[in-house]
C-alpha cells in the first residue's frame, strides 16, 4: 500500500473517531455506533499493512482532539507502548467520558486483558 493510501486510512480513522464522540454528545447512539464501526474498519485495514500501518496511525498521538489521540493510543498499546501509555495517562488525568475511556484502557493493559491489536 502506498503512503498516501495509508494517510487516507488514517484520515478516515480520525474523521470517524471525532464524529463518534460528536454523535455521543448529541445522544445519537445509532450514528455513534456507525462511526465506531468505520474507525475500527480503518484500523483493521491499517493493521493489514503491519508496522507501517500502525506507525501511520501513531501520527494521531498529537492530534488536537483528545478522543482522536486516545482512540489511536488505545489501539496501539502493544505496538508503541511507551508513547501510547503517555497519551492515555495524560488524558486519564481529566474528568468525563474520554478520560474514563483512557483510564479503562490503561487498567486493561495493566491487568493483562487488553486485546485490541493482538500480535
Amino acid at each position: 500500500m502506498k503512503p498516501e493510501d495509508l494517510q487516507k486510512l488514517v484520515a478516515k480513522f480520525e474523521q470517524h473517531a471525532a464524529a463518534q464522540t460528536d454523535a455521543i454528545w448529541r445522544g445519537d447512539a445509532k450514528a455513534a455506533n456507525k462511526h465506531a464501526d468505520e474507525s475500527i474498519a480503518a484500523f483493521k485495514l491499517l493493521r493489514t499493512q503491519g508496522d507501517a500501518g500502525r506507525d501511520a496511525l501513531a501520527t494521531l498521538f498529537t492530534h488536537p482532539r483528545m478522543e482522536v489521540r486516545t482512540a489511536a493510543a488505545a489501539l496501539l498499546l502493544r505496538h508503541r507502548t511507551a508513547e501510547a501509555r503517555a497519551v492515555l495517562e495524560e488524558a486519564a488525568k481529566g474528568k468525563g467520558l474520554i478520560p474514563f475511556e483512557a483510564q479503562e484502557a490503561l487498567k486493561r493493559w495493566e491487568e493483562g486483558t487488553w486485546s485490541l491489536d493482538p500480535a
